[in-house]
């Protein structure tokens, strides 16, 4: 069973939002807990990450959608979330905290359907790789399809994602047993990098995008084979 948050502060847009998620349950098979929040500092107040979808409306009193995503999305980067709005103007804004989509008002259900299986599908390909960090501000889960690398300095690991940067206290050895299943290579004490966003090896340089990372010389014979070995097990279950 997968849980839904509906966000919507009207009441007859909350119904009908309900009303095509229980439309879409029979359709499908597929079990839903809906829970209905009329505002989005009250959605915030005792978030949990538990929900796979959260149907956000964007004009809300006391805060609105897109202030209450970008809280969102410090507390949970893998939640699927699909804007519910009256203006296209205001639906463009939700790309900028990764909104999977936006329905315009009046929602009609062929519409919502295909937007609301396209959430399910992302929020269950991020569930088979997502994790929990316990922050100073919470616990944040994560997606590693998301993070590039993890950095640590004076005992405090940073995760650097596409998107923005979780911070914590740790060692980089315990990160590295719980990332090595997702295939995080170390290139040097100080780095344990996401081989999927490696475009180039430069040196004693990895490069991931526009940033670069040092390897060491004692860690780059065995770095650069666990990177061979990883691209191998990639292309065979391809």
């Amino acid at each position: 069973m997968r849980n839904i948050a509906i966000v919507e502060d009207e009441d007859g847009a909350a119904d009908v939002l309900t009303e095509y998620i229980r439309r879409f349950s029979a359709e499908t098979g597929q079990e839903f807990h809906v829970e209905r929040f009329r505002d989005g500092a009250r959605f915030l107040e005792e978030y949990r990450a538990r929900y796979a979808v959260v149907l956000m409306d964007i004009q809300m009193p006391v805060r609105d959608g897109i202030t209450a995503s970008e809280e969102l999305r410090k507390l949970d980067r893998t939640v699927s979330i699909i804007f519910i709005t009256n203006l296209v103007q205001f639906a463009q804004k939700g790309y900028e905290v990764d909104a999977v989509a936006y329905i315009l008002k009046p929602v009609q259900y062929y519409d919502f359907a295909l937007k609301f299986r396209k959430a399910l599908d992302i929020y269950v390909m991020n569930e088979r790789q997502d994790f929990t960090l316990n922050t100073a501000e919470g616990p944040c889960r994560i997606s590693t399809d998301k993070l590039m690398y993890v950095e640590t300095v004076k005992h405090r690991l940073y995760y650097h994602m596409v998107d923005g940067i979780c911070e914590r206290t740790g060692v980089l050895t315990q990160v590295e047993a719980e990332l090595k299943k997702f295939g995080f290579l170390r290139c040097n004490q100080g780095y344990l990098v996401n081989p999927r966003f490696i475009t180039g090896i430069k040196g004693y340089t990895v490069l991931l995008g526009s940033e670069s990372l040092v390897i060491s010389r004692p860690r780059k014979k065995t770095f650069m084979t666990e990177l061979a070995n990883w691209y191998a097990g990639l292309e065979e279950g391809q």
